[in-house]
């Protein structure tokens, strides 16, 4: 016979702590799902790439290359850009460029690329290099921090060698499989791999 008597509050303790704690863990995970790439809350959305606007890193005009383009969204704007609107590129590796270029006195609140998970995209055989289309809508884009990225595989973007993102791991394997190159994440980037693809 077991006697319940001495674990019955022992018992409804433990289960009880275990709510509050299960509780307080559903909190911080809720607060964490709205935390952008450096941690603040609030970062704004991705917008959409307009016609006729320029890389803010090489002037190339975006809309007119293929492969992944990006936009970093900076507290103040003006003072890198004369303008308030997000910085915008041409191609991950000038998002990156700048990136690193900037990083001293001014950290991205988020940086977005075009995730190629959500994405309908081809790649075009037509040249001499293999080529994966652009995508400049806003639905198109994913926090940079959120990517696994397929790095100097066969298929170029608008600076050539490119670095292509996939929200779905899976996908980044498949693509890698398929055309080549390495895969990074984002906190494995650096100044040096990005020099290696120019």
């Amino acid at each position: 016979m077991v006697d319940h008597s001495a674990g019955g509050d022992a018992d409804r303790n433990v289960t009880r702590r275990t709510v509050l704690v299960g509780s307080a863990l559903t909190g911080i995970t809720a607060v964490a799902g709205c935390l952008g790439d450096d941690g603040d809350a609030d970062v704004p959305d991705p917008t959409t790439i307009e016609s006729e606007q320029v890389c803010d890193n090489c002037t190339m005009d975006i809309v007119d290359y293929p492969g992944p383009v990006g936009q970093s969204f900076y507290e103040d704007p003006e003072e890198i850009l004369d303008t308030d609107r997000p910085a915008q590129f041409c191609s991950t590796r000038c998002t990156y460029a700048f990136r690193f270029d900037h990083e001293a006195d001014h950290e991205p609140l988020v940086t977005y690329v075009t995730d190629y998970s959500s994405v309908d995209y081809t790649i075009d055989t037509d040249g001499d290099d293999p080529e994966i289309s652009s995508h400049v809508e806003a639905e198109s884009f994913a926090p940079i921090s959120e990517l696994t990225l397929v790095v100097d595989s066969e298929v170029e973007g608008a600076m050539g060698a490119s670095m292509i993102g996939f929200s779905d791991a899976d996908d980044a394997a498949d693509f890698e499989a398929e055309y080549g190159g390495d895969r990074y994440e984002h906190d494995e980037v650096t100044q040096e791999l990005l020099t290696s693809l120019m």
